[in-house]
């Protein structure tokens, strides 16, 4: 079995986004920790999260992906917006302990410019400088397309980046299926070997949450262009072997395709069919 849920609004706070994700038959669901274009957070409400937690455990939802906004660059060449993004880390670090135990997921950034070692070497830097070792929050890389100076286009990228980092057990992977097609790896024509690779150069004990997106576009074209379930290149076959893949089971699937909330609940419905 999976969890399966979809990017919820935030804007209601806790409970409001854990009564969506049950609007739309999920068991977990995915939501930006402040404007996925800014950095302003609402203040968090105690009583609410106490509401939220009672609730998501009565209905035994699975573990919740916090995704962090797209301005947090770490790997910058500009030092403002890597201290900028470096106090935003850190302060949504701080708000995932209302939440123990879930998933905090991020972009690795963009290089612009420096070159994708040096972008490998701020992003370490950064996260050595936040994580801590009695925090229970997991913080996972996401696979990325690879275009333009995008670091995590490759599995090695990601090794590179864990690497670097001190509290390893604080770090995993969010695979998302779209990224990670357009990056180059043949998810439809041979997913074991992805999988495997990804075991062998990552480890697949790093894998902890997929976003599971169609793409519009070819593999290899480095572009990231999410798509519907069934109505891009990666196609609904191949969507549900991953579904079904023994490796993959017990993880959180994510949607993040162009959807509003009824087309996200004809998704989890499919998905839901697939499950084993």
């Amino acid at each position: 079995m999976i969890y399966i849920g979809s990017h919820i609004s935030s804007s209601g706070g806790y409970e409001a986004m854990c009564k969506n994700a049950q609007s739309l038959d999920a068991d977990t669901f995915a939501f930006f920790t402040r404007n996925p274009r800014g950095g302003a957070a609402k203040d968090i409400s105690e009583e609410d999260v106490k509401r939220f937690l009672e609730r998501t455990a009565k209905l035994q939802f699975g573990p919740i992906v916090a995704h962090a906004p797209y301005t947090m660059n770490l790997c910058s060449s500009k030092p403002e917006t890597r201290e900028f993004g470096i106090k935003m880390l850190a302060d949504d670090l701080a708000r995932m302990e209302y939440t123990p135990g879930n998933y905090y997921n991020f972009h690795p950034g963009s290089h612009t410019g420096q070159g994708t070692e040096k972008g490998i070497a701020l992003i370490t830097d950064a996260l050595n400088r936040t994580l801590t070792a009695d925090m229970h929050t997991t913080v996972l890389l996401e696979t990325m397309a690879g275009k333009g100076s995008e670091v995590g286009g490759t599995f090695e990228e990601l090794r590179a980046v864990i690497d670097g980092v001190i509290l390893k057990e604080k770090i995993g992977v969010c695979f998302d299926t779209c990224h990670t097609w357009d990056s180059g790896y043949d998810i439809v024509g041979d997913p074991d070997s992805v999988l495997q690779k990804f075991d062998d150069i990552v480890g697949i004990d790093r894998l902890c949450a997929i976003h599971i997106n169609d793409s519009k576009n070819s593999i290899g074209s480095h572009k990231d262009r999410h798509e519907r379930i069934g109505f891009g290149m990666i196609g609904e076959e191949a969507m549900k072997r991953l579904v079904q893949h023994p490796l993959l089971q017990g993880k959180p699937f994510i949607l993040e395709t162009p959807n509003d909330d009824a087309g996200y609940r004809r998704e989890i419905s499919l998905i839901r069919s697939w499950m084993i």
